[in-house]
């Protein structure tokens, strides 16, 4: 190979990757953005259905005592 090609090759290969690695680079950012929020969201599914699992086993507790 002349070293004019090698030079062209050397120039082109990071003009052509640039753009291909910066669009991997904001599906992968979205994707951990997307697993972070459902994450959270999980959460607090979980623990409002814990507060109210609560709340339900006091109120039984109070149905059956009378004073």
């Amino acid at each position: 190979m002349e070293w004019q090609f090698i030079v062209a090759l050397v120039v082109a290969i990071p003009v052509i990757l640039f753009p291909v690695a910066f669009l991997w680079y904001l599906n992968v950012g979205g994707l951990y953005t997307a697993v972070q929020e459902a994450r959270k969201r999980k959460a607090a599914r979980r623990e409002k259905r814990k507060a109210m699992v609560e709340e339900e086993a006091a109120e039984k507790e109070l149905v059956g005592t009378r004073k």
